[in-house]
């Protein structure tokens, strides 16, 4: 997004002095040397070792998975060098080219926290979580705020199974989601004037709708750090700021969440973000889209083009600000 208005003595990201030349060493060299590795705990119990270590990942067999037919695309997939090189992950920086820097994100372990107005709160570690699911892929289209578009084919599994897992309350409303915090690897989340954690939140409405997908891989494989690993969210009617990257955390709760971008823009970035190209953002048009790897211009589709499948669920609410 273009909207942050840093303060006057902050330096972009660019000026920053690589770690390497500052110190003159490799810091993982000299922790593993003496053993004084530190991760932030970010849940009880076993999530505290999130940061610790970065296992082979042990689910690398499950890809590639079967494809459900009924998720096709008006276009051809995006080449999976563009969506590799290509990313939003303000926790790595502000620039699209944040894949060197999420490398440093550690994997294994990853739990995930299911906690609020549920029978009752769990943990549960991301390979353990895969055992529980059934993994298919889907291809979807991805649209940006910023006007830009990508067909991917994500791997994964509907959101409405992790509802089912969590067993929330008739009372529970919504479900927030929240992302790691972990400064010690991701430089964009020293810069104090974001509102980290990474948040976002849907109606348990939205979430249990078919085309809610919690995505673990893409394009054959295991999802790339860069494209939100070890999980992440994929609401193709949606605006991409919706989606959000490496997810430890989901709240169900009667309150409406306030999402990241909601919190840092609100006069621009709302809680439902649908696409609708005939509402344009405060700055831009979103009438056509600009397609990644091909530079084609497409007309912007209401709902994305998957209005038969999600536009019951904003019945009776024209008076609420459904688009970004």
């Amino acid at each position: 997004m273009h909207v942050i208005k840093r303060p006057a003595w902050a330096l972009p990201e660019s000026a920053a002095t690589p770690e390497a030349l500052a110190f003159g060493i490799d810091r993982r060299r000299l922790l593993a040397g003496t053993g004084a590795i530190a991760a932030t705990a970010l849940l009880p119990g076993a999530a505290a070792a999130q940061r610790i270590a970065d296992a082979p990942d042990p689910t690398a067999s499950l890809y590639p998975a079967g494809r459900n037919p009924a998720f096709t695309l008006d276009r051809p997939v995006t080449d999976e060098q563009v969506n590799l090189n290509y990313n939003n992950f303000y926790e790595f920086g502000s620039s699209k080219s944040v894949a060197r820097a999420a490398q440093a994100l550690k994997l294994r372990p990853w739990t995930i926290a299911i906690d609020g107005m549920v029978e009752k709160p769990f943990e549960i570690g991301i390979d353990d979580l895969l055992k529980q699911v059934s993994l298919e892929e889907r291809l979807y289209r991805h649209r940006c705020v910023e006007a830009w578009s990508m067909a991917i084919p994500w791997t994964g599994f509907p959101m409405a199974r992790l509802v089912e897992m969590a067993k929330p309350l008739g009372s529970a409303k919504y479900v927030r989601m929240e992302t790691f915090k972990d400064p010690s690897v991701a430089p964009g989340q020293r810069q104090t004037w974001y509102p980290w954690p990474y948040v976002e939140g849907l109606t348990v409405a939205e979430a249990t709708n078919d085309l809610a997908f919690l995505v673990t891989g893409a394009y054959g494989k295991p999802v790339a750090k860069q494209m939100g690993a070890p999980l992440r969210l994929a609401v193709p009617w949606k605006y991409g700021f919706k989606s959000i990257k490496s997810i430890v955390r989901f709240t169900f709760t009667d309150k409406q969440p306030k999402s990241y971008w909601e919190a840092l823009q609100a006069s621009e970035y709302g809680f439902w973000a649908n696409v609708n190209p005939a509402v344009a953002h405060p700055r831009w048009s979103q009438a056509s889209e600009r397609v990644l790897g091909t530079d084609e211009r497409r007309p912007t589709l209401l709902f994305n083009g998957y209005a038969e499948q999600v536009a019951g669920l904003y019945a009776g609410m024209e008076k609420e600000r459904l688009w970004a």
